[in-house]
């Protein structure tokens, strides 16, 4: 219990106990890796839908991939992470997610993708924010309100990527490796289950950081099972390496989750 006396300064969160994990600096390199195939393939990275008759689109995808190369190149220096999450926690929830995927919902309604597809821009947010709630120095109530914010937003998004595994069944199943017991489509239900049974945790706030640690197990594990045998079945694709960034981004947010949800507050 901290005592009113001691002023705003005791309960200021500091750099150093933004922790050790290695959750924020995967996560730069996901939005870097994201930023780098938006780079090399031209235009914006596939979950930003920008009209394609918006003036300057060329430069402002440019614009774009480099602010995102920028803040997640910042991700692992910590007297700037801060300053950067914050930036992509704007970025990805105020202009990504409401300018950008909300355009798309408000058309296609009825559409389940719709939905899935801003979860994953809106998930990346949520771990720019649990990210700058660790680092930045600000007040600890504040802190701890962000941190809440980041899990329940992750925690929606991970039970909607779990309806889409479902939902899309016949497209999910086939990414399943056919020599994967017992079925692909075991493992397609499965991982949907996985998905909505640890988005339930972490909004219940029930063995949040266990739900944390088994989503950022399973994200890490799709990249040799799933994203990577599609890359190189077709290295051309545009989708399949952004499909590979964005799960790298992905097990960056369920890391830092787990980071966020293994610290403890302490007071000067």
């Amino acid at each position: 219990m901290v005592c009113g006396g001691r002023g705003w300064g005791a309960e200021t969160m500091t750099s150093e106990e933004s922790g050790t994990g290695l959750g924020a600096p995967l996560f730069g390199v996901g939005v870097m890796a994201l930023a780098a195939v938006a780079l090399v393939f031209g235009g914006f990275d596939p979950g930003q839908p920008v009209p394609k008759f918006i003036p300057g689109r060329a430069e402002l995808a440019v614009a774009a991939a480099l602010f995102m190369l920028v803040c997640g190149a910042a991700m692992s220096w910590r007297p700037v992470r801060a300053a950067a999450a914050a930036a992509l926690a704007v970025y990805y929830g105020a202009i990504v997610v409401l300018l950008m995927n909300g355009r798309v919902v408000l058309a296609h309604p009825g559409e389940y993708a719709a939905y899935s597809s801003a979860a994953e821009q809106l998930a990346i947010a949520a771990g720019a924010l649990t990210i700058y709630a660790g680092a930045a120095e600000i007040h600890a109530s504040r802190a701890a309100l962000l941190r809440q914010a980041g899990r329940m937003t992750f925690g929606l998004c991970a039970v909607l990527f779990g309806g889409a595994h479902f939902v899309y069944l016949d497209l999910t199943a086939p990414l399943v490796p056919k020599w994967l017991p017992p079925s692909q489509v075991f493992w397609a239900c499965a991982t949907g289950v996985f998905h909505i049974a640890g988005g339930v945790a972490l909004l219940a706030g029930v063995r949040a950081r266990l739900a944390a640690i088994l989503l950022t197990a399973m994200y890490a594990a799709f990249t040799p099972l799933v994203h990577i045998p599609l890359l190189l079945a077709d290295p051309a694709s545009h989708a399949n390496w952004a499909e590979n960034a964005e799960n790298l981004a992905l097990t960056g947010v369920a890391w830092a989750l787990a980071d966020s949800l293994a610290r403890r507050r302490r007071f000067s």
